[in-house]
């Protein structure tokens, strides 16, 4: 679940901490094997502001971020938007890896890969 900051929040850390209690099965199930530096000993931290913007999963040290898509990030508008925050966020140097809801559920084990892949990748 991934969003821009919404006009009802007072500020970031509230929005956050909306956004991590309203997470996804898909984004519970990623966390569940990224938090604790459980996966490749990669401090991960989940609905981190960035800029504009908040990322479902953010590794700082890898300047890395996790995206987690449902089925609502296919339609023409949110494919758009899509695309313009992954173009902010790689102009920032940062790398941006995205999966869908179903590759969290139906193959998790390969998502991890991608991510481990991107982990030890030098940075940009």
């Amino acid at each position: 679940m991934t969003s821009r900051r919404p006009k009802l929040f007072d500020d970031d850390r509230d929005h956050s901490r909306g956004l991590r209690r309203r997470s996804t099965p898909a984004e519970r199930k990623l966390w569940s094997k990224l938090r604790d530096r459980r996966h490749f000993s990669a401090k991960f931290r989940r609905q981190v502001s960035l800029g504009p913007y908040v990322v479902d999963f953010y590794c700082h040290e890898a300047k890395l971020v996790v995206e987690v898509d449902g089925g609502g990030h296919g339609l023409a508008g949110e494919i758009d938007e899509d695309a313009q925050r992954t173009e902010w966020l790689q102009r920032s140097k940062l790398i941006v890896l995205r999966f869908w809801n179903t590759d969290m559920m139906q193959n998790l084990e390969g998502v991890l890969s991608k991510i481990t892949e991107a982990l030890v990748r030098p940075s940009p």
